[in-house]
């Protein structure tokens, strides 16, 4: 049953109760009740209701079936278990699988390749995660850069140090989301990240489940290389032109021999992105967006959000979505979300800036912040080249180092100083989370000229959406770059790269996900579309468990 409302301070006893009156049926009928899903309806915020989808057992399920016939909030419940889509005989002799990156997309795809028992080698240029925190705890106090390890880099993804949001609108028929969730789960995250209609886990338990999947991956004979950069690409080409994959020249001088690769390398991976261009990998140039992360007292947007139920624990910290399309033709909008967090150095490269917004489990920070962002077309802002996006967003990174006081602090700006075109010289009510720092300047010189012009023209748009979002003390700090990857490598329906045999583009750096769960959901994919071309479906080899 699903979109069931009741009050937000409902007795748990109502559920029942509800279940009965929406169905027609009496008390004894009803057997048990689990839920699914739970999310909120704040539309009206001073008569908030809680929605539920749920699961039921009922003595007499066929006749409550055939008595709702073509109501679409009572269905028969879909089998969401996960099943395999093939196995290595337990005597396997064959190639063993290479997983580039150990983000959430190259994380799950091992893990499932692990489960299939193809024991794969998964080759990371960061640090296991205990290590690579440390490292991005030291650009963010100390202002030094690890360029190999850091927010972008290392064990667990760009992911790991985010709000680490577990929602997504992406067509998931198999329901290959549950079995990400419920593979979380069974590393340490939480229960609710099951039943939340937007769950979400948070930095510190990110990192301790990356560590859980990592033994487990092992235990199956998978191998880890970590501070392992693949720098080259070996491929051959046959007399009739196909171009396949063979090995990896490797950062400490290894040759290792591979004919299937997944690519799961995330969105920062732009020297990657350059050797596959070199070697004539197909990849063409993607949309992304640019912007600035802007920062709300936590309280405001609750109280905007739920009014008087504004810090109700069930609730817990609001969160907002908004967008405007400007006169100018570009779309600004909220990007990555992240209620009662901070905003955090998300720097990859030396000279550059790079913002990102990141939050606890428990969302108990005092801001709110978000990307506020404006959408870059390919074909207007930077044609030509596949790689001429990774160069734009280095541009406007390399300004951003510039106006912060080249030292990795942030350029901001109050948002009445932006309005206003002048630059800004202190700090009103809302006070930065930005570690290692924020200089106040103008961040028109680290912005493209349209997008300046779409921000301050959406800004009071959104004061009226969500009251109190254009307050002038309000903070900003730029840039925020690294919305998504800038570049597609392109596959075909085999989930294989268009022109290269073996090699396997999968996941937000690929061009093909956006956000934790999209990638560990396009990792399984593509995971499965290789188990199966080593070992096919249904083979003799395959059964043979």
């Amino acid at each position: 049953m699903s979109d069931l409302a009741l009050p937000l301070d409902h007795a748990p006893e109502d559920l029942d109760a509800a279940v009965c009156a929406r169905l027609g049926i009496g008390a004894d009928a009803l057997e048990r009740v689990i839920v699914v899903r739970r999310g909120n309806d704040a539309r009206r915020k001073n008569a908030i209701k809680l929605v539920y989808t749920l699961d039921l057992v009922l003595k007499d399920e066929a006749q409550v079936l055939a008595a709702h016939h073509g109501d679409q909030h009572v269905r028969p419940t879909p089998d969401t278990s996960y099943k395999f889509v093939t196995h290595a005989p337990a005597d396997y002799a064959g190639p063993r699988p290479v997983v580039i990156g150990a983000g959430p997309c190259g994380l799950l795809a091992a893990l499932v390749l692990a489960q299939m028992g193809f024991r794969p080698i998964i080759v990371e240029r960061g640090k296991a995660v205990r290590e690579r925190t440390k490292d991005t705890w030291g650009l963010w106090r100390r202002s030094v850069l690890d360029s190999e390890s850091n927010v972008q880099f290392g064990e667990g993804g760009a992911g790991t140090f985010s709000d680490g949001k577990l929602y997504s609108r992406i067509k998931d028929s198999r329901h290959l989301g549950r079995k990400v969730l419920t593979e979380f789960v069974k590393a340490g995250a939480p229960d609710d990240i099951l039943t939340e209609a937007h769950p979400h886990i948070g930095t510190f338990r990110l990192v301790t489940m990356v560590m859980s999947m990592r033994e487990t991956i092992e235990q199956l004979g998978g191998e880890y290389r970590f501070g392992t950069r693949v720098d080259d690409f070996e491929i051959a080409q046959s007399e009739d032109g196909e171009r396949r994959i063979t090995g990896l020249h490797l950062s400490n001088g290894e040759f290792l021999p591979a004919s299937h690769v997944i690519m799961a390398v995330g969105h920062s991976a732009r020297d990657t992105f350059e050797v596959l261009h070199d070697r004539g990998v197909h990849i063409e140039a993607k949309p992304f967006a640019i912007g600035v992360r802007i920062e709300h007292p936590q309280s405001w947007i609750d109280t905007a959000r739920y009014g008087d139920n504004a810090g109700n624990k069930i609730l817990g910290a609001a969160a907002y979505s908004i967008a405007h399309k400007a006169s100018n033709g570009r779309t600004v909008y909220s990007f990555c979300m992240c209620p009662g967090g901070r905003v955090v150095a998300a720097a990859s490269e030396p000279g550059r800036v790079v913002t990102n917004g990141m939050s606890q489990y428990s969302r108990a920070e005092f801001n709110a912040n978000s990307g506020l962002v404006v959408d870059i077309d390919p074909e207007k802002d930077y044609p030509g080249d596949p790689l001429a996006g990774v160069a734009f967003q280095r541009k406007f990174e390399e300004l951003a180092f510039k106006a912060g006081g080249e030292n990795y602090k942030a350029p901001g700006q109050k948002l009445g100083d932006f309005l206003a075109d002048r630059p800004s010289t202190d700090f009103g009510e809302v006070m930065p989370s930005y570690q290692p720092g924020v200089h106040l300047t103008e961040l028109k010189q680290c912005l493209p000229d349209f997008v300046v012009d779409a921000i301050r023209e959406a800004l009071p748009v959104f004061g009226r959406q969500v009251p109190g979002y254009d307050h002038p003390d309000v903070v900003m700090t730029g840039v925020e770059t690294r919305t998504s990857s800038p570049v597609r490598i392109t596959r075909g329906r085999d989930l294989q790269s268009l022109n290269t045999r073996g090699l396997y583009p999968a996941g937000e750096g690929a061009g093909y996900a956006g956000g934790i769960l999209s990638a560990a959901v396009d990792g399984i994919r593509v995971a499965e579309a290789l188990a199966l071309e080593l070992v096919p479906a249904g083979s003799e080899s395959s059964n043979r468990q």
